[in-house]
């Protein structure tokens, strides 16, 4: 009997592959602009979303077998979801199985802006040992730490920061003051976090109403000599000449950036600053996160291929 086909835009791991082997077929392709997907879509039951996959409206209605749409994380803007739940299509998605990883990545890069990890690095393999008087790192001891949404991921990163004897807020008008309060946390206004914060961490949602977040205005209001580290989405940063701007006059000590808009980056000259650290979108994924995440995609996947609700779903009204 052949098996009816899932069409992924990106490598998929292996225990996703037998969770989901007795339903369908996983097919990866290398090719996942919308007129390839167009047409490998025509006769598949299902669609993973990877790195830059994106699923517009015209190629969901062009795919009349589709019976799932799954992303694996937890950001869902590049698919239709509109179109998808017009067509009781369920989308799935991996909300919170990443959250560790990321929370220590940012608490990676607090403690490598902080120390000047990289830095001591170069120079000392330079052999600029004289540089150890040159400069100083920062102390973690006493400093502030803002949170720039304070779900899993944000309070994960809280958790982590506490022992390091940080003062902690965080800006989330959808958590409860309750919630904020037994981890320890003082939530603040956007403006008042970046005026108090020395470590300022991106963890929120891509929304229309996120979107530019941290604009030339609001980092003219940021603590001098902070540090910026964004792991959520790029588009919660106006654009990257905001950045550069306030690393040359000295408001932001150091930048740290997993995630752009659009990706892959476009070359920029802050990347070239020495107190730019990048990624390429990476820093989440352990091995044991895309463990999690993809063993809860696929289950989901698997889950509705078999006529059953999943777990966690975008539109559940495709459902009612």
């Amino acid at each position: 009997m052949t098996l009816p086909k899932i069409i992924s835009t990106g490598p998929v791991e292996p225990l996703a592959i037998d969770i989901l082997q007795p339903l369908a077929e996983v097919v990866v392709t290398s090719n996942p602009s919308q007129e390839e997907l167009a047409v490998l879509l025509k006769d598949a039951v299902g669609v993973i979303l990877r790195g830059e996959g994106l699923l517009t409206t015209p190629v969901i209605e062009a795919a009349p077998t589709l019976k799932v749409i799954a992303r694996s994380g937890v950001g869902y803007n590049n698919v239709a979801v509109e179109a998808a739940t017009a067509r009781k299509i369920p989308v799935v998605f991996t909300p919170g199985a990443g959250a560790r990883a990321v929370a220590e990545a940012s608490m990676a890069w607090i403690l490598a802006l902080a120390k000047r990890i990289f830095y001591w690095d170069q120079q000392f393999k330079q052999g600029n040992w004289g540089s150890r008087f040159e400069t100083r790192g920062a102390d973690l001891e006493g400093a502030t730490l803002g949170i720039v949404g304070f779900g899993r991921i944000g309070q994960d990163l809280a958790r982590l920061a506490a022992p390091f004897d940080m003062q902690i807020v965080a800006h989330d008008p959808f958590v409860p003051v309750e919630t904020a309060q037994e981890l320890g946390v003082t939530l603040l206004d956007l403006n008042d976090l970046l005026s108090r914060s020395d470590f300022v961490c991106l963890h929120a949602a891509s929304t229309e109403e996120n979107r530019g977040m941290i604009h030339r205005a609001a980092l003219k209001n940021i603590k001098r000599g902070a540090y910026l580290i964004n792991l959520a989405r790029g588009e919660l940063i106006e654009n990257l000449d905001i950045l550069q701007e306030a690393l040359e006059d000295g408001r932001l000590a150091g930048v740290g950036l997993d995630v752009f808009a659009p990706e892959p980056a476009e070359p920029h000259p802050v990347f070239k600053h020495p107190n730019c650290l990048t990624a390429p979108h990476a820093l989440a994924a352990t091995q044991g996160s895309l463990n999690k995440i993809f063993h809860s995609m696929a289950t989901d996947m698997a889950a509705i291929l078999r006529g059953e609700r999943p777990r966690f779903v975008v539109n559940p009204e495709v459902f009612d």
